[in-house]
């Protein structure tokens, strides 16, 4: 009883130090979602600290600040995956279908060079003059698949 009778005296620092031992414990178990709880506990910890609020409702909106938090992470975090070119990771000819550029050398016999970046690619299409625009199209290997744009 007296454990209850101290969390009812203490109840906003109650909140605010149980928040601070979830993101403690987000530091020893992975998962990524005790921060999220931590975060909720302060803030429930703070709004009680100036608004005295029974338990029910100190209860309902750590649960509700915990959905709302881990909800927007949700979101947040599917969205930067998203744009992650991180699927193009070992696959550097990929990255470069649709890109246009212009021959520095003519296409002779089916292949020539192109610089692109820092890097200079073997290319394969259609024997083209020196200054065409071009357009990749795929990739065979390391070998970039061009057509005239």
């Amino acid at each position: 009883m007296e454990i209850v009778a101290f969390l009812a005296e203490n109840g906003p620092w109650s909140w605010i130090v149980a928040g601070l031992v979830l993101l403690a414990l987000e530091l020893i178990v992975p998962g990524g979602f005790l921060v999220w709880l931590g975060i909720a506990g302060i803030l429930t910890g703070l709004l009680t600290l100036f608004q005295p609020l029974p338990w029910a409702v100190q209860w309902a909106v750590f649960g509700a600040l915990s959905l709302v938090s881990i909800l927007v992470w949700l979101r947040f975090s599917r969205r930067r995956r998203a744009r992650d070119d991180a699927g193009l990771l070992n696959r550097r000819t990929d990255r470069f279908i649709g890109h246009e550029a212009v021959l520095e050398t003519p296409i002779r016999d089916g292949y020539g060079r192109l610089a692109l970046g820092d890097t200079i690619w073997r290319i394969a299409g259609p024997d083209l003059p020196a200054g065409q625009r071009i357009r990749i199209v795929g990739a065979d290997g390391a070998v970039l698949r061009v057509e005239a744009a």
